[in-house]
């Protein structure tokens, strides 16, 4: 199963990851947002606790849109 964790998606960041969270207050909140939805979309790829694929769509749909918000914090 991939990580997707920020740190691996995006290891040239770790610098700006941390700067972020300890300056940036909305920034941290969708970090911690992006963190939840990451874990919960793994406890259902991996079987731990059951969904239904409607559900996980959604989810995934949201750490896309999550990770996009993200970057674009990062990167300007």
């Amino acid at each position: 199963m991939q990580k997707h964790d920020l740190l691996h998606e995006f290891p040239e960041l770790k610098d700006k990851i941390h700067d972020l969270k300890t300056s940036n207050s909305h920034f941290r909140k969708l970090f911690d947002e992006y963190h939840e939805v990451d874990h919960q979309v793994h406890s259902y790829e991996s079987g731990a606790t059951a969904t239904t694929d409607e559900h996980l769509h959604e989810l995934r749909a949201k750490r896309v849109h999550l990770k996009d918000t993200l970057y674009s914090m990062l990167t300007n």
